[in-house]
C-alpha cells in the first residue's frame, strides 16, 4: 500500500506545473519527465518494503534509480519519504506524527552509513565538504544526528531535525486550503511548491548558485505566489507560470528542494486518504 501511495505522490507532483522544475508540461535541466516517472516506479518497492530499515530503503531505492535512469532524479524525495513510509507501517498502516517522531529518534549509525552511500552515489550538485560528518567519509553518528548537523544549510535535513515541521505545518495545510478552494488537486500541488519556494531559500539553488541568487528567486516566487493565491480560477495564471518556467530553465535554475518537499507533503496526504491527483 505505501509503495503505491508513494508512487502516486511522485506522479501527482510530476503532473503539476512547477516553474523551474521538471513537470508534465516541460522537461528541463537535461532530464525528462519519463526519467522521473521511471524513477518513481523503480524506487517505490524499496521505499515501501517494511522489511527494510530507513537507511536500507534509501540506499536500495537510490541504487535502483541510478541503475535505471543514470542520474539524480529523486535523492531528496528518497531521504524524505523513507522515514514517512517506515513510520506509517510502524503505526499499523496509519500516519501519525508520534510514529514519525519515534522513527526519527530510532535512526541508527548504520542508517547514516547507508544514506551517505546513497548521497555519494547520486552526487547532488554543489555537495561540497563540511568539517563534521562529511558525506564523503564514514559517519560515526546516527542519521538524525547527521541531519541535525546539516539542518542549517539544507531543508531536507531540517525536516529530520524538526520533525517534518515544514511539511506538516506549512505544506499539507496549503494543499488542503487550495484543494478545497479550487477543487483541482493539481493546482493545489502547484500552490504547495510556490509556497515553499516563497517561504524558504531553496537548498538546491543555495548549493549551486549561492545565497544572493536564492534570495532573488525567492522574491520572484513571492510575487507569483501572491498573485496565484488570489485567483478564483488558477488556470488563468497558466501562461504566466509557464513563461517563468522557461525563464528559470534558461538560467539553469532548478528549485529541486521545493519539489522534494512537495512530494513529501503529497505522500503524507495520500497516506491520510486524501486525493492528491
Amino acid at each position: 500500500m505505501s509503495s503505491q501511495l508513494y508512487q502516486s505522490a511522485c506522479l501527482a507532483e510530476l503532473a503539476a506545473l512547477k516553474p523551474g522544475n521538471v513537470h508534465a508540461m516541460a522537461d528541463g535541466h537535461g532530464m525528462t519527465v519519463e526519467q522521473f516517472v521511471k524513477s518513481a516506479e523503480l524506487s517505490a518497492p524499496y521505499i515501501g518494503d517494511e522489511k527494510l530499515s530507513v537507511g536500507q530503503r534509501i540506499l536500495q531505492a537510490a541504487q535502483a534509480t541510478w541503475q535505471g535512469v543514470g542520474c539524480n532524479t529523486n535523492l531528496g524525495i528518497l531521504l524524505l519519504c523513507a522515514p514517512i513510509a517506515h513510520a506509517y507501517q510502524a503505526a499499523g498502516n496509519q500516519f501519525n506524527t508520534e510514529s514519525l517522531r519515534q522513527t526519527l529518534q530510532q535512526l541508527s549509525v548504520q542508517d547514516a552509513i547507508e544514506s551517505y552511500q546513497a548521497i555519494c552515489l547520486m552526487n547532488p550538485a554543489g555537495l561540497g565538504h563540511v568539517s563534521q560528518q562529511d558525506v564523503h567519509q564514514t559517519p560515526t553518528v546516527t542519521l538524525l544526528e547527521a541531519m541535525k548537523l546539516a539542518s542549517h544549510q539544507d531543508r531536507v535535513a531540517r525536516q529530520y531535525a524538526e520533525g517534518y515541521r515544514d511539511v506538516l505545518d506549512v505544506g499539507v495545510p496549503i494543499f488542503k486550503r487550495f484543494a478545497q478552494k479550487w477543487e483541482r488537486p493539481g493546482w493545489a500541488v502547484t500552490a504547495i511548491y510556490l509556497n515553499f519556494l516563497s517561504e524558504y531559500l531553496d537548498s538546491h539553488i543555495l548549493r549551486k548558485f549561492g545565497a544572493d541568487q536564492a534570495r532573488l528567486i525567492q522574491q520572484e516566487a513571492i510575487q507569483h505566489r501572491d498573485a496565484f493565491f488570489a485567483l478564483d480560477n488558477p488556470k488563468t495564471y497558466f501562461k504566466t507560470l509557464m513563461t517563468w518556467d522557461v525563464d528559470l530553465k534558461n538560467r539553469g535554475i532548478n528549485p529541486g528542494t521545493s519539489a522534494d518537499l512537495t512530494v513529501a507533503c503529497l505522500f503524507i496526504l495520500a497516506l491520510q486518504g486524501e486525493q492528491v491527483k
